[in-house]
């Protein structure tokens, strides 16, 4: 699913202008990137929470040349689904 799609389908249900839900649309996700960029999670009850995990630094091996190699510490976004959606997705 694409942004376009979510849109098509927000228009589909709500009959709003598809600019007006475009602007909502982009104002959610910017909204949350800037949670994000300031590493404060974000929790949508019954869909699941969006936060930073950070990953030390670590050593790891280059397969096609042989070597090792340093990879460095970093933070990376992380999805952990609410119980809901889960229970929803395996029925």
């Amino acid at each position: 699913m694409t942004k376009a799609d979510i849109i098509d389908q927000i228009y589909e249900k709500t009959g709003l202008p598809k600019k007006d839900v475009a602007v909502v649309v982009e104002s959610v996700f910017a909204a949350m990137r800037g949670s994000m960029i300031k590493r404060e999670p974000i929790y949508l009850r019954g869909f699941g929470t969006f936060g930073i995990k950070h990953r030390a630094a670590k050593t790891g091996r280059n397969i096609s040349k042989g070597t090792t190699i340093q990879i460095e510490a970093r933070d990376m976004p992380i999805f952990k689904p609410s119980k809901q959606l889960l229970s929803e997705m395996h029925k």
